[in-house]
C-alpha cells in the first residue's frame, strides 16, 4: 500500500520507480559483497595459529620440557644426565617441531579444502616421517663427523635409535592429535553458540528498528516522497546485509553500510543527530577487513543510549585510523549520568561485536569503553593481516 501511494505521488516527476532503484541497489550490493573476498573463520584452530610467533614460543617451551623428560628417562637419574645428551634431545625435538610446522603450513596452502580429520591423519604420518628422516640424517652426520667417511656406514648404525624415537613420536603424536581433535570440537561448539547468540540478537533488535523506520517512511510519503524513497532504499541495503552470512568484508563497505544506517536515523531524528567522520587513511579501507555488521551496531548503540535521550543537538564522532597493521576505531557520543545503568543493561550488541572480533583476530582485539564529562567513548582495536 505504501509503495502504491508513493509511486502515485511521484509518477509526475520521477522516471524510475522505487522497485527499479532498489533492484539496482541490490545488484550493486551483491557485487560489492562478492568482490570483498571475504574470509570465513578457519575451524582448524591450532594448525591455523601455530605458525604465529606466540604459538611458536609455546611450542618451543613445551618441546624443551619434553626433551628434558626424555633425556632424564633415558639416563634414569639426575646424576647420570649429561649436558651433551640433553642438548642433543633439545636440538632434535625442536628441529622436528619446526619442520612439522613448516610442512603443515605448506600443506594447508596446497590443499586448503582438506578436512580437519584428514589433516590430523596426514599430520600424524608426516610427524613420524620427519622423526625417522631426522634420526637417519643425524646418525649419518655424527658418523661422518667421527670418521670423515661414509664408506663403512652400515644399516644398524644408520638406524640406531630410530625405533625408540619412532615410538616416542607415535606416543606423543597420539596424545597431541587427540588434544587437537578435542580442541577443534570445542571450538566448533563455541562458534555454534556464538552464531546462535548473533541470530538471537538480530531477531530482537531488528523489529524495534524496523518499526521506527517504517513509521518515519509513512509520515514522509505525503510530505517528502524523495526522502521516503531514499529511506526505503537505505533500509533495504541495511537489511540485505543483515541477512548475509557472517563473514569478513572490506572496511570501506562496512563504513558505507553504517552511512546508510545513519542516513535513516538522520531522517528520523532530524537536526538532533550530528555525525562527524574522521578517517585518516581512506586508501587502506579497501585492503583492511572487518566482520560484517561490526561498526553499525556500535553506532546504533551510541544513538539509542545517547542521542535519543537528548532533545537538543547531539554529536556522534567516529574516528577510524589504520596505523602499522592496526585498526583503531573510536566512537564518542553524549550521555547523562543517570543513563549509565541503562546502558550496562543493554550491552548485548556491544558484547556480540567483541566476541566476533575475537573469533577472527584473537588476542589482538582491544575493546574498551569510558564514561566521563558527559561523553561516552567506545574504543575498538585489532590487528589485520
Amino acid at each position: 500500500m505504501w509503495s502504491y501511494r508513493l509511486n502515485k505521488i511521484k509518477s509526475n516527476h520521477l522516471n524510475k520507480s522505487i522497485a527499479n532503484s532498489e533492484s539496482r541497489a541490490e545488484k550493486q550490493r551483491d557485487q560489492t559483497l562478492r568482490d570483498s573476498g571475504s574470509a570465513k573463520l578457519n575451524p582448524r584452530y591450532l594448525f591455523h595459529k601455530m605458525a604465529q610467533w606466540q604459538h611458536l614460543i609455546e611450542l618451543f617451551v613445551a618441546s624443551n620440557l619434553l626433551a628434558m623428560l626424555l633425556a632424564l628417562a633415558e639416563a634414569q637419574s639426575w646424576s647420570a644426565l649429561t649436558t651433551p645428551r640433553l642438548l642433543q634431545y633439545i636440538f632434535f625435538i625442536n628441529w622436528v617441531l619446526l619442520a612439522f610446522v613448516a610442512f603443515m603450513e605448506l600443506l594447508q596452502k596446497k590443499a586448503p579444502s582438506l578436512s580437519f580429520e584428514k589433516l590430523l591423519y596426514v599430520g600424524f604420518i608426516l610427524l613420524q616421517l620427519i622423526i625417522v628422516l631426522t634420526t637417519l640424517t643425524l646418525n649419518a652426520v655424527m658418523y661422518f663427523g667421527q670418521n670423515f667417511t661414509l664408506q663403512q656406514l652400515t644399516l644398524p648404525i644408520l638406524c640406531d635409535g630410530a625405533i625408540l624415537h619412532l615410538s616416542y613420536g607415535v606416543l606423543i603424536g597420539t596424545f597431541c592429535f587427540r588434544y587437537l581433535y578435542l580442541r577443534e570440537q570445542w571450538l566448533r561448539q563455541q562458534n555454534s553458540e556464538l552464531n546462535a547468540r548473533i541470530q538471537a540478537m538480530q531477531a530482537r533488535i531488528h523489529p524495534h528498528f524496523l518499526f521506527n523506520s517504517l513509521n518515519s517512511v509513512i509520515s514522509l510519503i505525503t510530505i517528502d516522497p524523495n526522502k521516503a524513497e531514499e529511506m526505503l532504499l537505505n533500509l533495504s541495503r541495511l537489511f540485505r546485509a543483515s541477512f548475509q552470512e557472517l563473514k569478513l568484508v572490506r572496511l570501506q563497505d562496512e563504513i558505507k553500510l553504517c552511512q546508510h544506517y545513519l542516513a535513516i536515523e538522520q531522517i528520523r531524528l532530524g537536526d538532533r543527530l550530528q555525525v562527524e567522520w574522521k578517517i585518516t587513511d581512506s586508501i587502506l579501507l579497501s585492503q583492511v577487513q572487518i566482520p560484517l555488521l561490526t561498526l553499525q551496531p556500535l553506532v546504533e548503540n551510541s544513538i539509542f543510549h545517547g542521542v535519543e535521550k537528548f532533545i537538543t543537538k547531539s554529536t556522534i564522532s567516529i574516528l577510524i585510523e589504520i596505523l602499522q597493521n592496526q585498526v583503531n576505531i573510536v566512537i564518542t557520543n553524549p550521555y547523562t549520568a543517570d543513563k549509565i545503568p541503562l546502558r550496562q543493561g543493554h550491552g548485548i550488541a556491544v558484547e556480540n561485536v567483541k566476541q566476533r572480533l575475537e573469533a577472527y583476530y584473537g588476542r589482538s582485539v582491544v575493546f574498551q569503553t569510558y564514561a566521563g564529562k558527559g561523553i561516552f567513548t567506545t574504543i575498538v582495536q585489532y590487528r589485520y593481516k
